[in-house]
């Protein structure tokens, strides 16, 4: 029988420092999306907070904190990140394990904006995109989500299958924006 070995995403690939930004993967514990129910979106939310400490996020938001984060993923969805759901929640939504699904990586850095600014078509610059707002957006050639954690900081996520290919593009991109200094 063969052994298998758990592996993260991003393992071998990083931790990566270039020109003063670091770019390191996350490891935030549970992922699950959470997809409430028709009409059960502020009970779910009341619902989040009683047993989360965080509301179902706005469209382009992230509630919580670092461990515990609720990250908005497109109309009538948000990832749960951090905690496993308490189960009460599934009365009011559908709840489903992401956890293995997704790379997740945080890039930091005084430069970091116009590293993303190579790769993706939003304006992330800190006067439009402030902490705690996120997006779902293309990455390159991925689908990615995209959430500032921090002023100089972003989460990005994009499947786990592209991890590879995500770490190539934004250690492409740290590089050109390092050479410009």
């Amino acid at each position: 029988m063969a052994d298998l070995i758990a592996k993260s995403p991003c393992e071998g690939l990083l931790p990566a420092t270039i020109g003063g930004m670091s770019l390191t993967e996350e490891h935030p514990g549970a992922i699950w999306a959470v997809a409430p129910f028709k009409g059960e979106q502020k009970v779910l939310s009341k619902a989040l907070e009683a047993a989360h400490g965080m509301a179902f996020p706005a469209p382009n938001r992230a509630t919580g904190k670092a461990g515990s984060r609720a990250v908005w993923f497109g109309r009538g969805m948000a990832l749960l990140m951090g905690p496993v759901p308490d189960a009460g929640l599934a009365k009011h939504a559908a709840l489903t394990d992401q956890s293995d699904a997704w790379a997740v990586v945080r890039l930091d850095g005084a430069e970091a904006e116009n590293v993303l600014a190579r790769l993706v078509p939003v304006d992330l610059r800190g006067q439009v995109f402030k902490r705690g707002h996120t997006v779902r957006t293309e990455l390159k050639h991925m689908m990615a989500s995209v959430t500032r954690v921090g002023p100089q900081a972003f989460q990005i996520m994009v499947f786990r299958s592209m991890a590879k290919t995500l770490v190539h593009d934004l250690k492409t991109a740290m590089e050109a924006v390092a050479a410009r200094g």
